[in-house]
């Protein structure tokens, strides 16, 4: 495909968006009927589809409208082009641009536009000040590719080494013992010698961070409650050797995890509810629970145009059953550490709060709030501890 019929097809991606239906579903559908178009085209539409959406107020100002084709003429803006020069109407290029479409629009405000729902934007500015402007600014990029080497099957140098035999090139991050950052080559992750061989994770190092502040020691039975694909299970079994369990409310979302463990070399026994009582206590219980995602948005920036206060609502009374149920299962001397790829304080240090304040034999012994930067996701942990003498 041309880059002119790229940018045609991100319209028609992005008209399906407008219109209602979710990134994903939008994507999957025009590559489903265009045979035509190579990985590297479908790459490409959804790079600049995903572009538009992590910064979609900006490209409807500067593209005069929010239709798909209004918002890829104010992103072609936003990359210092000529709209004129893509929408020729030539072959598969989009149309021309009518006479109100070429009027320049006025410069957008010196501070910028906060790329977010506006209901969510006191909250933030409440919780973090001045420390909010980077975090903004950040969600308009795209993210980082982080991944983490398997310490039971490579070290980083030896990881690092396999990794540049396969094109892709990685550098250690010191923020996070075992993690790499990928500077080229990330498309071909997955079909690696050294992700097939169990060596190295896709993990983001926020992610990392957090699964590192917990203290392990060997022998532990260890319960990830809310396991999904079991990267954080995986991230903690590299560290130590220990009894491994993993349950979902939703089973399904385990189903990648029994062939990650092998491929890593770890055993997980995955659980049914009625199976959770029988296999416990559990001397340290993770809840990495269901949560707005607001700290990976510039991964899935669809999702934040999506979130309501009503969906926060929901996820907040979720939440709070989770930690409520989860604390029933941790042994006596053990820990429960609450974990959100959230940047909201509702899901964060209000959820905890929250939980203390109801369970007054539990004290917080550590809580971080990782911030969205080009050193990763915004990320939230905290470990809490039940009172000896209760």
């Amino acid at each position: 495909m041309r880059p002119d019929a790229r940018v045609q097809a991100a319209v028609e991606c992005l008209e399906r968006i407008q219109s209602g239906e979710a990134a994903e579903k939008a994507l999957t559908s025009w590559a489903r009927g265009a045979r035509y178009a190579g990985s590297k085209d479908r790459a490409a539409v959804r790079d600049r589809v995903y572009d538009v959406l992590r910064q979609k107020r900006l490209c409807a100002h500067l593209g005069g409208g929010e239709t798909g084709r209004a918002l890829m003429i104010g992103f072609t803006r936003a990359q210092g082009e000529t709209p004129e020069t893509v929408f020729t109407g030539e072959r598969h290029a989009p149309a021309v641009l009518s006479e109100a479409e070429r009027v320049e629009p006025l410069p957008p405000p010196e501070t910028g536009f906060a790329e977010l729902p506006e209901w969510l934007l006191p909250r933030l500015e409440a919780r973090y000040g001045p420390a909010l402007a980077p975090q903004l600014a950040a969600l308009r990029q795209r993210a980082p590719v982080f991944l983490r080497v398997n310490g039971r099957k490579a070290t980083r140098s030896a990881a690092i080494e396999q990794l540049a035999e396969d094109g892709i090139l990685a550098r250690p991050c010191p923020s996070a013992a075992m993690a790499l950052c990928v500077e080229a080559g990330a498309r071909g992750i997955a079909r690696s010698r050294a992700f097939e061989a169990g060596a190295v994770e896709l993990q983001d190092l926020s992610s990392q961070s957090a699964m590192e502040s917990i203290p392990l020691r060997n022998g532990m039975k260890i319960l990830d409650f809310c396991a999904g694909g079991g990267g954080k299970t995986l991230a903690l079994a590299g560290r130590i050797e220990a009894d491994f369990f993993a349950h979902d409310i939703d089973a399904a979302r385990m189903r990648d995890l029994p062939q990650r463990a092998q491929r890593a070399g770890v055993d997980v026994q995955c659980l049914e509810a009625s199976d959770l009582a029988r296999c416990g206590p559990y001397e340290l219980v993770l809840c990495d629970v269901p949560c707005s995602g607001s700290g990976t948005w510039r991964r899935d920036p669809d999702a934040k145009w999506r979130f309501t206060p009503d969906r926060l609502d929901a996820l907040t009374r979720t939440q709070g059953r989770i930690l409520d149920a989860a604390a029933a299962m941790v042994a006596p001397n053990g820990m429960l550490a609450y974990a959100t790829c959230s940047l909201l304080p509702d899901e964060n240090e209000a959820q905890i709060s929250h939980f203390c304040a109801g369970n007054p034999g539990w004290h917080v012994a550590f809580s971080h709030q990782y911030a969205l930067s080009e050193l990763g996701d915004g990320f939230f942990v905290a470990h809490l501890l039940r009172d000896v003498d209760k």
